[in-house]
């Protein structure tokens, strides 16, 4: 067949034609998600934009793009790819050039765009095993982009005459994100739905790898970052039919949908309880095709209505690495054990740091998560979704802050004030201090504020007052007299844990030193109010670096302090590790204090994340860990660790016996 010409259209953009062929599509050496490669054919030919859209270009079609230029000191002049386009509004330019030229445009296919870009080769990049340099634009993690030249066409385009298919910026594709399958295929178009729409083709500022042929990336269609851009087609629509979308996961399967009646445990509400720590992060089996990474952390945890328990927590190679997935596992009412984990919620090739599930006791449980650019989580958007039935199916995730920026890496912990006010704490920075803000809704999570408005100045006035929590990893807490109480991570005061009040709705805070212990690395605290009235605090008797620990050599050593409370078994001695303890007058005095442990009994337990092995005994519990709780309406409290699920009810707080039942 003889090649067709190039063809310029009105906008000045040249279509370099791809003709028909078949290619093997995926690698079986990359992401998770580029498995299994399978056959491709694309049975007709079709145009391709040589370079992706420029802003000049896309103004043409949307000129209030323009006050968009130079933000975050990228794609200033015209002849820069644009970027800071939704999926939404690439559709849209599509659909204006078709009018305006007569002629069919739209985005390309996944598969389509993956053909092109390879242009007859089978390496990871169409140059060959390596990208060379003079294709490179800050290639590396980053914790805020490098400003960098983003002009098309300035590289050596791939055989087939297409440039910047690796690298420059990521480009949006027609598919929704789905598995692929193992069968050939001809003019595949993705699931016939999805969360996620596919980006193609990697970014500047992140790692060259993630520029290769076969690199599958993607985010919610609304999201607009300074890493994706698009160029378009001339073909007929692709009228191909949509594979279904997948199967079900694990923790959606044959889950109950009757309203549970909730009654104490044991028959009354004074009789403690407490079940030994068991692990609820359980490894998939190999051949299910579920990701699982070995560092598992950051968890959050929610009863169902039905009575069943959901916890969530992100699977990763590294917490900056752009492979982190969030995975679920449930509890079932009738059961006491966790199920294998299976994937709960991922945008493809984007960190996911930062989740929060919440039952608002009103038949709705929330899920939040941060959206990463790409690797670091600096760099977030938040993310919400809802679910009503016991968290079998969800909404379609709602950007309720669009802009990747510090202030929405999520924290477990969401809460309701009294005046049904809904709170959602975040990291206010990325490091190990700096604070935390909060970010409030009061019609029910459909709209929402940042009573600080997001001004992330010095944490610490003149006056003892700021605008953010002072530290991060922040519990925060309605007081009966409509003022918010937070205790968090790092900031410390006097040596002390920096405990942080605002009467103006978290627009402003106060700080003073609690009278409890610093906690540090690896160590995240609960601050939570049980149904019966206190307030209850979990957290640790020794900050990280007075622990040992088993798998670095190199960490810090330093001698054990503890604190004398009640241990397990109920004697008033020096005790080691997470504890409880409880406020009755509204965190003015905290007179309960009890190590979190079993009455009798020792060993070794794994307890996952930046904890690893510890040894637990009456008087020594878990060292460090990230927790999150929930009471559920029949008073257990349901706590889990990095790794470790613990169920236990005030009553056994309370108990100074050390008597206890599971």
């Amino acid at each position: 067949m003889t090649e067709p010409e190039s063809c310029t259209n009105r906008l000045g953009m040249k279509m370099r034609p791809v003709l028909a062929g078949q290619f093997e599509m995926g690698s079986a050496d990359g992401e998770f998600n580029e498995r299994p490669v399978h056959s491709v054919c694309i049975s007709q030919p079709f145009f391709m934009s040589a370079t992706p859209v420029t802003n000049v270009q896309y103004e043409a079609y949307d000129s209030s793009h323009r006050a968009l230029r130079g933000k975050n000191g990228l794609s200033n002049e015209d002849n820069e790819a644009v970027i800071f386009v939704s999926w939404h509004n690439a559709v849209g330019f599509c659909e204006w050039l078709s009018e305006k030229e007569g002629r069919p445009y739209r985005l390309p296919t996944e598969a389509e765009w993956e053909f092109a870009c390879r242009a007859g080769t089978c390496t990871p990049y169409h140059s060959g095993e390596e990208l060379p340099e003079l294709y490179h634009r800050a290639q590396g993690f980053c914790w805020e982009p490098v400003a960098v030249d983003l002009r098309v066409g300035t590289t050596p385009p791939n055989a087939w005459g297409l440039y910047d298919m690796h690298g420059l910026v990521e480009e949006w594709c027609l598919d929704w994100h789905g598995d692929y399958p193992a069968e050939s295929m001809t003019d595949p178009v993705g699931p016939v739905d999805g969360v996620f729409r596919v980006t193609r083709g990697g970014s500047h500022n992140t790692g060259s790898r993630f520029l290769r042929s076969a690199c599958r990336t993607g985010t919610l269609p609304e999201d607009r970052s300074w890493a994706i851009g698009f160029r378009v087609v001339q073909a007929p629509p692709a009228e191909g039919r949509g594979r279904e979308s997948g199967s079900s996961k694990a923790w959606q399967r044959q889950v109950a949908a009757l309203k549970k009646e909730w009654t104490p445990i044991g028959g009354a509400a004074e009789a403690p309880v407490f079940s030994p720590p068991q692990p609820y992060v359980i490894p998939p089996a190999p051949d299910s095709g579920e990701p699982f990474y070995r560092h598992n952390h950051c968890p959050s945890i929610a009863w169902c209505d039905n009575g069943d328990l959901l916890a969530i927590w992100f699977s990763t190679i590294s917490e900056g690495g752009r492979e982190m997935t969030i995975l679920a596992s449930r509890r079932r009412a009738e059961s006491r054990n966790w199920e294998p984990a299976s994937e709960f919620f991922n945008a493809p090739g984007r960190n996911m740091t930062g989740s929060s599930l919440f039952n608002d006791g009103e038949g709705t449980l929330f899920h939040f998560n941060g959206l990463g650019v790409a690797d670091a989580w600096a760099e977030l958007a938040l993310v919400m979704r809802n679910s009503r039935d016991n968290g079998v199916t969800w909404s379609k995730p709602l950007l309720i802050d669009p802009e990747h920026r510090l202030g929405n890496q999520v924290i477990s912990g969401t809460s309701l004030t009294g005046d049904k006010m809904m709170i959602q704490p975040c990291d206010a920075v990325w490091s190990g201090s700096g604070g935390t803000v909060i970010h409030t809704s009061r019609d029910g999570g459909r709209t929402w504020a940042n009573p600080a408005d997001q001004n992330l100045e010095t944490l610490f006035r003149e006056n003892g007052r700021g605008n953010r929590i002072a530290g991060i990893h922040a519990g925060v807490v309605s007081l009966k007299d409509g003022r918010l109480m937070a205790l968090g991570r790092s900031n410390d005061i006097d040596e002390r844990m920096p405990l942080s009040l605002s009467d103006d709705g978290g627009c402003s805070w106060k700080y003073n030193a609690s009278e409890f212990p610093p906690i540090s690395g690896g160590q995240r605290l609960v601050l939570m109010r049980l149904r019966e009235g206190p307030i209850l605090l979990i957290t640790f008797t020794d900050d990280a670096s007075r622990v040992p620990h088993s798998t670095n050599k190199d960490f810090p050593k330093a001698e054990r302090v503890g604190m004398v409370m009640r241990s397990g078994a109920g004697d008033l001695s020096r005790v080691f590790g997470m504890f409880a303890a409880l406020s009755y007058d509204e965190g003015q005095s905290w007179p309960v204090k009890k190590l979190i442990a079993p009455a009798s009994g020792s060993g070794t337990l794994d307890g996952g994340g930046w904890t690893g092995p510890f040894t637990f005994s009456p008087a020594s519990a878990e060292p460090k860990g990230y927790l999150a709780a929930t009471q559920s309406p029949d008073g257990l409290i349901h706590l889990v660790s990095s790794r470790l699920y613990y169920r236990f009810n005030l009553a056994w707080i309370e108990d100074t016996s050390g008597a206890e039942s599971s």
